[in-house]
């Protein structure tokens, strides 16, 4: 490797390691070239990411910087000079894994959903935040699961498909899979962002399962003022967490497709996210308190015990 790119793919592995608090535990029980390339792709949705949540600046002046990062991606990425080291990994990573232009651009797409005005799905509600008397603002919500199901997508399931092109992988199911699995860690992400999501004016329950629990936005604000979630919200959340429990079979069905070098960081990276919807089941009144996580320790053990599977698989493989 040219020692360019082996910077570029080392400053990418720093950006995973400070900031990939799951992902990177998986990273390290891959073979060295396919955590180079997880590194690389995380780094690449980071700064993404990073452009879109950034609220020291307005949105517009967020959709300016986006779009003038975009320019210079797709620039880079048809043959212009860069010294972007994210570029550069991301370039060389689609190169080696074969992975489509169009696969990054939804990635791209669904980072920057929350910077649109119309998103099919999504309306907008005037509602007054709990322990304010009368300044209402505006939130988003989205309609039906359908409609969510679109953005969870967009935000994790291409995700999936672009890491089971570096896991490895020749029966096409391991794509339905991979798609499913996302929306299973979106679901648990939602779940643990509840009361983040709706200090900044978004909300991902969808409106027709508040409806069905009988819970409406006005509780969800209170629970995230007050810490005390109403049942309606607690049946909500519990509708929710057994629609991400379904989704996790997916993750069970796609490991044995995947290459034997790579499935030991495939159930790394399942059994945290599992592991994270179940400490949400446990007390779901909690993520209204604070931010609920899998411990250290146990993500530690977790990767012991891939990391011991990864050797074996290794072992065989050869």
């Amino acid at each position: 490797m040219i020692p360019q790119l082996a910077l570029a793919y080392q400053e990418c592995r720093a950006i995973a390691k400070r900031e990939a608090k799951n992902f990177y535990y998986a990273f390290v029980a891959l073979p060295r070239h396919k955590s180079d390339a997880m590194c690389a792709i995380y780094a690449f949705m980071r700064r993404a990411d990073d452009l879109s949540d950034d609220e020291s600046i307005s949105i517009p002046e967020r959709r300016v910087a986006m779009q003038q990062w975009l320019d210079a991606w797709r620039a880079a990425r048809a043959g212009s000079t860069t010294t972007d080291s994210i570029f550069l990994a991301v370039n060389d990573t689609q190169k080696r894994f074969a992975i489509p232009d169009e696969l990054l651009e939804q990635l791209v797409r669904g980072t920057t959903m929350d910077l649109e005005e119309n998103i099919d799905g999504v309306v907008p509600i005037m509602a007054i935040p709990a322990g304010m008397i009368s300044h209402q603002r505006a939130y988003q919500a989205y309609e039906s699961f359908d409609d969510l199901y679109r953005y969870c997508y967009l935000v994790a399931s291409v995700v999936g498909l672009v890491c089971i092109r570096i896991f490895g992988y020749t029966d096409p199911r391991a794509e339905r899979f991979a798609e499913e699995t996302g929306i299973a860690f979106q679901l648990t992400n939602i779940l643990r962002d509840v009361r983040e999501d709706a200090e900044r004016g978004r909300l991902y329950l969808p409106l027709e399962d508040m409806q069905s629990a009988g819970a409406d936005v006005t509780q969800i604000l209170s629970a995230t003022h007050t810490h005390r979630p109403s049942q309606p919200v607690l049946a909500l959340m519990q509708l929710e967490i057994e629609r991400a429990r379904a989704y996790y079979q997916a993750a069970d069905q796609l490991i044995p497709l995947l290459d034997r070098d790579s499935r030991a960081a495939m159930k790394v990276l399942a059994s945290i996210y599992h592991g994270l919807l179940e400490r949400v089941a446990r007390d779901p009144a909690k993520v209204f308190v604070e931010r609920v996580s899998v411990p250290t320790s146990v993500k530690l053990t977790i990767l012991l015990g891939g990391m011991g599977k990864s050797f074996i698989n290794r072992a065989f493989s050869k």
